[in-house]
């Protein structure tokens, strides 16, 4: 890291910047730090430079290149523009099932959907559900 502080906020900007715009791409929400220090975003091996992890204790992170809100935001207007508001899904439906593919929020970690999911139930747009041994949600 830069010793110059106004250097280093702006290195560790750049950094976030690139990690979450990787993460997009690639559609990762969990990230193995062991396995990511081969990776050529954290280990450009043409200039013999490699991140430095902080905390050396920590194997693994979350990466969230979007908020919980916004998530929600997108599988709220999906739930309206195809007409299932008042609706039931169980949660493999939203992240797996053949209405999503091509969806944004397809294939989405159940953690961030769940986190998602009660961002919208904060706004009384939803109802998370136990149904036996699996999840659901009710849209309104």
């Amino acid at each position: 890291l830069q010793p110059n502080v106004d250097t280093r906020q702006k290195q560790l900007a750049a950094w976030c910047s690139l990690t979450l715009a990787y993460c997009r791409h690639h559609k990762l929400y969990t990230l193995d730090v062991m396995e990511s220090q081969e990776s050529p975003v954290f280990n450009n091996k043409k200039i013999e430079r490699n991140l430095d992890w902080l905390d050396k204790n920590k194997s693994r992170c979350l990466v969230m290149w979007r908020r919980p809100e916004e998530w929600g935001k997108l599988i709220y207007q999906w739930v309206s523009k195809i007409g299932m508001v008042n609706s039931v899904f169980t949660l493999y439906e939203l992240t797996n099932g053949d209405d999503t593919e091509g969806e944004e929020f397809h294939g989405l970690e159940e953690w961030m959907l769940l986190r998602s999911l009660q961002a919208l139930q904060a706004e009384g747009k939803a109802e998370i559900m136990t149904m036996d041994d699996s999840k659901g949600v009710k849209f309104f």
